[in-house]
C-alpha cells in the first residue's frame, strides 16, 4: 500500500512540475507548429497575394478580408446563389460566374475568391477548377 501511495505522489509532483513548466513557456517557444503550406507555392515574401488553396495563407487572407468587410467586384448579382451547393447550377448560371471571373483582373482574383467566401457562394464545380487555374497561372507569372 505504501509502495502505491509513493508512486501516486512521485507522478502528482512530476506532473505538476510538467504542467508548471508548459505554462511558462512563451508561445514563441511553444512546440506546436502551424501547417506550412507547400513551399514551391508559398509567396517569397509577405507582400504577395495568397492564393487561399493552402490553409495558412487562406486563414491569414480571410481573416485580412473579415477585418475589413466584403468586397464587391461589380458582382452583386450572384448573391442570389448564397447557400447552393455547387453541383445544383444550370448551364446559364455558371456562364454568369464565368463571364465575371474572365472579366476580373488578375490582382483581383484572389480577392473575388475571398469575397465569393465570405457571402457563402459556393462556386460551380467547373468554374472553380476555372478558378484556381487562373490563379495558379497568376501566381506562376509573378
Amino acid at each position: 500500500m505504501q509502495v502505491a501511495a509513493i508512486i501516486l505522489a512521485a507522478l502528482v509532483v512530476v506532473g505538476g512540475l510538467l504542467w508548471f513548466l508548459d505554462r511558462r513557456q512563451t508561445p514563441e517557444q511553444s512546440d506546436v507548429r502551424e501547417p506550412v503550406a507547400d513551399s514551391d507555392n508559398t509567396a517569397a515574401d509577405g507582400d504577395e497575394e495568397c492564393c487561399g488553396q493552402h490553409y495558412s495563407c487562406e486563414r491569414d487572407s480571410l481573416l485580412t478580408a473579415l477585418s475589413e468587410g466584403i468586397e464587391y467586384y461589380e458582382d452583386e448579382e450572384l448573391d442570389r446563389f448564397a447557400g447552393r451547393k455547387a453541383h445544383e447550377y444550370s448551364e446559364d448560371e455558371k456562364d454568369e460566374f464565368r463571364d465575371i471571373l474572365q472579366t476580373l483582373l488578375p490582382d483581383d482574383l484572389a480577392g473575388w475568391g475571398r469575397s465569393i467566401q465570405l457571402r457563402g457562394i459556393n462556386l460551380p464545380d467547373d468554374i472553380r477548377d476555372e478558378f484556381i487555374m487562373l490563379i495558379d497561372e497568376h501566381r506562376r507569372s509573378k
